[in-house]
């Protein structure tokens, strides 16, 4: 299992239409991030940067973030997301979304 931890900005103007959007996250979504083996996948608020956190269970990590990526629902769900977001100048595995290096990590007994 690969664990993913990324940031970005919220846009204070379009904060009310992110939160709307995410208190119902289209089914099509989901069913993609799921396909492409993600698990546990949050994302935290605090003033305006977003944190993301997800776990991943394949074998083959960018094929299934191209598979996300070439998702037509998923597509339309990031016109109406990502001018709610505004990149920080680096950004990694999540396109817009920088990612973030764990420095520690306490797992469950028996848990990777």
């Amino acid at each position: 299992m690969k664990r993913v931890a990324q940031t970005i900005r919220l846009r204070p103007e379009h904060r009310e239409l992110y939160l709307r959007l995410h208190s119902a996250v289209w089914p099509g979504v989901e069913a993609a991030l799921r396909a492409a083996n993600i698990r546990n996948y949050s994302i935290f608020l605090r003033e305006d940067t977003l944190f993301g956190y997800f776990d991943y269970h394949g074998d083959d990590f960018e094929a299934d973030m191209a598979a996300i990526g070439a998702d037509p629902t998923t597509q339309a769900w990031w016109k109406l997301t990502d001018p709610c977001q505004e990149p920080w100048a680096d950004t990694g595995t999540g396109g817009n979304w920088s990612d973030m290096t764990e420095i520690w990590h306490l797992s469950d007994p028996g848990t990777p």
